[in-house]
């Protein structure tokens, strides 16, 4: 089986070659730039099975590269970035990424969630085509707006079923509310917050467990929501 390869986008070289060392003592294939001019085409000839990219690189910025990824591949992509703030963090992931680390961090901790995101990958396939849309013992048939679970149907209301079939679409994508709100919403309204928590918490009663006990709709704080 060959090693999976990590792209890493960090100008400066010490984290950068920190993150691959601990990356290759786990088992990785590391390609490392240092600038953003060749991300994408680097991308798209090398085909990895990760991106950790910084967000303030010369050349070309990171969350350019991640719109410019997210056209073509799926592939997992980390924001590295000494960005805080609670919008950048929204930004990065409003624009494709599936996860973000702030400076300074673990590298530890890196690998570590590399390996669960990958895992997730790896989980229990998406099944989608123009009528139906299937991850774990959930289907969703699209044309009829019926949800049903292990041969039972699940009652939805119309807001509810428009923001599950966008969670369960991209199982592991955190949605910020302000994405829910797009996906639940296709007249523009003026929709609160608390309105999209009520949802979330009334779509975790309708559904199953999984099989460990947790709900198959996660919070992630600060952020928002993603399914797994």
């Amino acid at each position: 089986m060959r090693a999976m390869e990590v792209v890493v986008v960090e100008d400066e070289p010490k984290i950068a070659e920190l993150v691959a060392d601990y990356l290759k003592n786990s088992g990785f294939n590391v390609t490392i730039l240092y600038e953003g001019s060749q991300a994408v085409e680097t991308i798209r000839a090398r085909e990895p099975d990760f991106l950790i990219l910084d967000l303030m690189i010369p050349g070309k910025d990171g969350l350019t590269i991640c719109k410019e990824v997210r056209q073509f591949s799926n592939l997992p992509i980390m924001m590295l970035t000494a960005k805080a703030d609670e919008i950048d963090r929204l930004i990065g992931l409003e624009v494709g990424a599936d996860d973000y680390v702030c400076k300074p961090f673990s590298p530890r901790e890196v690998v570590s969630r590399v390996r669960t995101i990958l895992r997730r990958v790896q989980g229990p396939p998406v099944e989608i085509n123009d009528k139906e849309i299937s991850y774990r013992n959930v289907t969703l048939h699209v044309d009829r707006f019926q949800c049903v679970v292990e041969g039972q149907r699940i009652d939805l209301t119309p807001v509810e079923f428009r923001m599950l079939k966008g969670l369960i679409s991209h199982p592991g994508r955190v949605y910020s509310r302000e994405k829910l709100i797009d996906l639940a919403y296709d007249d523009n309204r003026i929709v609160s917050d608390r309105t999209i928590d009520t949802h979330v918490k009334n779509l975790r009663k309708k559904l199953p467990r999984t099989d460990n006990g947790e709900d198959l709709i996660h919070s992630i704080y600060g952020v928002g929501y993603k399914i797994e």
